[in-house]
């Protein structure tokens, strides 16, 4: 396994980005899939940045046996959205992301059976907004996603200068496809969907109301919960349920001999 941190200059905002990419050992990677191994997208929340899994969860201890490629960019604290101010991160992330990628490990899957996306809190929504408004993610996974905004007046209220510049007013946010609510009705593709969140989450309602109108939109999705607060001792471990239910060759640590 190799870890590489890789700036490159975005035309899409204009500016140099780092990525970090966790690459999977040759020895982990079959022959026939050689020139096409599977990749996750690991975006990070609210705070974070490119380096959030790598300092604070064991991803690259956990996927040292598998023949998951990792990529994990940042969007600084732009919801993965095109803002209103002009930053159109959803772009940058969504559609310029995948080819510089591909321009650096031209055997990385190109197939979207072989593409997933996965973040939390913030970088939860910023996988869901991803996959349902395109066809290259054929999974995507939530931990302690802010899939839903309704009830979140208090925080909007508090700083609606931050808000407003992601998304604008309520009535465009609620008419845009920034509105899961409204994009789940006529998503570009219905990739499988996994969400977890902790009881004692304060983005747990949100998360049990969009998880009846995903199972009632005929979404494929594995909900889960259990006892946790928003922080990254959850996440830490939610991470590698997210590895399992993955159609890769994931093997945990404690069946190695």
């Amino acid at each position: 396994m190799a870890l590489l941190k890789i700036e490159y200059y975005s035309e899409v905002l204009e500016m140099n980005r780092q990525v970090n990419v966790i690459y999977p050992e040759s020895s982990k990677v079959e022959a026939i899939t050689k020139s096409d191994i599977p990749v996750l997208y690991l975006l990070h929340g609210m705070s974070g940045n490119e380096n959030s899994w790598l300092q604070r969860s064991a991803i690259e201890r956990l996927v040292r046996h598998s023949n998951l490629a990792i990529v994990m960019p940042s969007t600084d604290l732009g919801f993965y959205v095109n803002t209103t101010y002009g930053m159109h991160y959803y772009d940058a992330i969504a559609k310029e992301l995948p080819q510089v990628i591909r321009n650096f490990f031209p055997n990385l899957s190109q197939k979207p059976e072989k593409n997933f996306i996965a973040g939390l809190s913030m970088g939860g929504y910023g996988a869901y907004r991803i996959a349902l408004s395109s066809n290259y993610f054929s999974h995507a996974a939530s931990l302690s996603g802010a899939l839903s905004f309704e009830g979140m007046e208090a925080a909007q209220e508090a700083n609606p200068a931050y808000w407003n510049g992601l998304f604008g007013s309520l009535e465009a946010f609620e008419q845009s496809d920034n509105n899961l609510n409204k994009l789940l009705k006529a998503p570009a593709s219905k990739p499988k969907l996994y969400a977890w969140c902790g009881h004692q989450d304060y983005l747990y309602p949100a998360n049990q109301a969009i998880a009846e109108k995903l199972q009632s939109a005929g979404f494929d999705l594995t909900y889960e919960t259990a006892d946790g607060t928003h922080e990254w001792y959850y996440w830490a471990k939610q991470i590698e349920r997210v590895l399992e239910w993955l159609p890769i060759d994931y093997v945990k640590e404690e069946r190695l001999s």
